[in-house]
């Protein structure tokens, strides 16, 4: 018996003795594309189609290959099995509504691929018709709500995820979109919620739940009201913590396997290789798989409910986390912008404890060391963005009260190991030797490291100037609320000093594509702070006495700092404001060094030394705080609060339209395949 092959819809025999044959369900779509009714010669023309395996390459590529005037010839039809597909999600057999899922992904797909140049209205017409569009449109969101809030197949949700995913990802600019009016008007925001809040559900469809959230609440965010951002903005505690934990481990677990990737030594072996003039130009790079679309869902709860950022900071000693062993996922390959779904492996293995020697951990702590991982490496254009946003979220962190409560609070200490690129001239950290400390120590840390590593010939100004902001808020909280914390700040002043330092020994450079003073007047500024405010912060005494010693001790480059703005402040050129307000910023670091730089020299000569040691100097500074006169700075403790509708819009435009693009990549054939769907609905009761 000659063997049958199954082909784009045919079906030959290998012999070639007859014509090819198309399958049954290619030959009904054939007569959907004819200008008749179907059902006037097959009465039970529908029923039968999707009873039929759906040919989604078929039905779709149908579709694309009608011009615009065949297309209208068969609206009708078009109307008519749009109609008859959100029927059949109501119908009790399952593989009748798998098929009707799968059959409203083509053709919303293949519709809006025919007429990218139309306008909205022209779909909305195509697919249903602009007189029962309303009507269709909440029957359709209906449908797919009960099934995604019912206890019936994972399967089913799945597929209605994907078809809503489908429809939200059809333009690159989900504001164009004009069906998403709809999904507005039915919101399934609720059933997005009960995926999340129920463990079998959160871990099957966790991914694509949180990412559709995401996109929702970025469709026309600044031109209307969107009920998904006025619910997500008073959404409980429990809803939160089931959206957030699922987030953070998600991260959690790209960051676990690249940590026992780190340790398995292929990485240590990168601190022997010689480096380039410039830190981070090394192409080795230890790198996790950044995931913009997970970030903006995360960005998108901490800045729109406080709820999140509470949840953030909570200690979790248990949360129903999965103990038993897993084993390793095997990795996939991603697109670009790393916005690719996870394997269910991946996340049947995300619930896993956060630190195997600390019992107790939060949320916070996944991210911060998610994020040592992420914005380490700036060069690609989609880390980049990875590293801004978490730069965003530790920024809308630090200006939240409770969080910053929480981050200072002395009694609530933890041991936080951060991933630290390797460098050549400094050794890897002890991991077992870290202290167990307040967590605004570890975000501090995440700040000092990023400005060590990234000083490098692509420099990246905006990533450095919301550092800075982050450390400027933390430090406005401790002046605020008088916390005085125990921290290594001679580590944060050696780095403020060496990216001064480096702003001007690549001057011509960097100003050819960078105002670097505003970022020279915030470093500036932050001295000013401990200068002026250091007494009620600083742990002792001693450490106001040690930030003199710095200043004291790299007041070259304080001098060459004034001389170059010096320079520029005085020359009609285009720098001449912003340097000139360097040039002010700088009178009490110039008073402190005007002042001591004398008596130390005269201790030394009177003294007959010829280089003074640390105590030796401090021994100086204390002895003459009383001649040294300071001018009060004003506005040093006040910052502008965090706004992206003025500030970030244009970046986010951008992001959630790459996620969008990434997506609809992503939502390929093979990923609405029927295969394990019909394993599971084998027989039809």
């Amino acid at each position: 018996m000659a063997q049958v092959e199954k082909r784009g819809g045919l079906l030959r025999k290998s012999s070639a003795s007859k014509k090819p044959l198309k399958e049954k369900v290619v030959l009904m779509y054939d007569e959907i594309f004819m200008t008749e009714d179907p059902s006037k010669c097959s009465p039970r023309f529908w029923e039968e189609l999707f009873l039929m395996k759906v040919n989604l390459e078929y039905l779709e590529g149908k579709l694309e290959s009608l011009d615009g005037e065949e297309l209208m010839k068969i609206k009708d039809n078009i109307n008519c099995l749009f109609q008859h597909c959100i029927q059949a999600l109501g119908e009790e057999h399952p593989i009748r509504v798998v098929n009707a899922l799968q059959t409203l992904c083509a053709l919303i797909r293949g519709v809006h691929q025919k007429n990218k140049s139309t306008s909205g209205f022209d779909i909305i017409n195509m697919l249903m018709g602009f007189d029962k569009a309303e009507l269709c449109m909440k029957n359709l969101m209906e449908s797919l709500d009960s099934l995604l809030c019912a206890e019936g197949s994972e399967s089913l949700k799945s597929l209605c995820l994907k078809l809503l995913l489908c429809l939200v990802t059809v333009t690159d600019n989900i504001s164009q979109n004009t069906i998403l009016e709809y999904v507005m008007i039915n919101s399934i925001f609720e059933a997005i919620l009960q995926i999340l809040s129920h463990p079998p559900s959160r871990r099957e469809h966790g991914y694509d739940a949180v990412v559709l959230l995401a996109l929702l609440v970025n469709y026309r965010k600044y031109e209307s009201v969107n009920p998904y951002i006025v619910k997500l903005s008073i959404v409980d505690d429990e809803a939160t913590l089931n959206v957030s934990i699922w987030i953070l481990f998600f991260l959690f677990r790209q960051y676990k396997d690249k940590e026992e990737e780190h340790q398995s030594g292929f990485f240590s072996a990168l601190t022997n290789m010689v480096g380039s003039m410039f830190i981070a130009d090394a192409h080795e790079k230890i790198s996790v798989q950044t995931n913009e679309a997970i970030l903006l869902a995360l960005y998108e709860a901490v800045h729109l409910n406080r709820n999140f950022i509470t949840v953030l900071a909570q200690s979790h000693p248990e949360m129903g986390l999965v103990t038993t062993p897993v084993s390793p996922a095997p990795a996939t390959p991603v697109t670009p912008l790393g916005t690719t779904p996870p394997s269910s492996d991946v996340i049947s293995s995300v619930e896993l404890p956060l630190d195997a020697d600390v019992q107790t951990s939060n949320l916070l702590i996944t991210f911060l060391k998610y994020s040592s991982i992420v914005m380490q490496d700036t060069k690609d254009e989609h880390r980049l963005h990875s590293g801004k946003l978490c730069l965003i979220i530790l920024t809308c962190i630090a200006e939240d009260q409770y969080a910053n409560a929480f981050l200072h609070d002395d009694n609530m200490n933890f041991r936080v190991n951060l991933h630290r690129m390797p460098m050549r001239h400094r050794k890897k950290a002890a991991d077992k030797n870290l202290p167990c400390r307040p967590l605004v120590c570890a975000v501090l840390d995440l700040m000092v490291e990023f400005i060590v590593t990234h000083m490098m010939k692509e420099f990246p100004m905006d990533l450095y100037i919301r550092c800075i902001q982050v450390v400027h808020k933390l430090l406005c909280y401790q002046k605020k609320c008088r916390v005085r914390l125990h921290y290594t700040w001679r580590e944060l002043w050696s780095a403020l000093i060496n990216l001064l330092k480096f702003l001007m020994s690549n001057e011509t450079v960097l100003l050819a594509k960078h105002n670097i003073f505003t970022l020279a007047l915030m470093i500036v500024n932050l001295f000013n702070m401990f200068i002026t405010y250091g007494d009620t912060f600083l742990p002792t005494p001693s450490s106001y006495d040690e930030l003199y010693y710095e200043i004291i001790r790299m007041h070259q480059s304080f001098d060459n700092l004034y001389s170059m703005v010096l320079r520029l402040s005085t020359n009609a050129g285009q720098w001449k404001e912003a340097a000139s307000k360097v040039t002010h910023a700088l009178v009490n670091i110039r008073a402190i060094i005007n002042h001591f730089n004398p008596k130390i020299e005269s201790y030394a000569a009177v003294n007959h030394i010829s280089q003074l040691s640390e105590e030796q100097v401090l021994e100086v500074v204390r002895a003459n705080y009383d001649t040294l006169t300071l001018k009060l700075q004003d506005g040093l403790d006040q910052y502008e609060r965090y706004s992206e509708q003025h500030k970030e819009a244009a970046f986010f435009k951008e992001l959630v339209r790459s996620i969008s693009t990434n997506v609809r990549r992503n939502l390929a054939f093979h990923t609405l395949s029927q295969e394990v769907l019909l394993k599971e609905f084998s027989t039809i009761s």
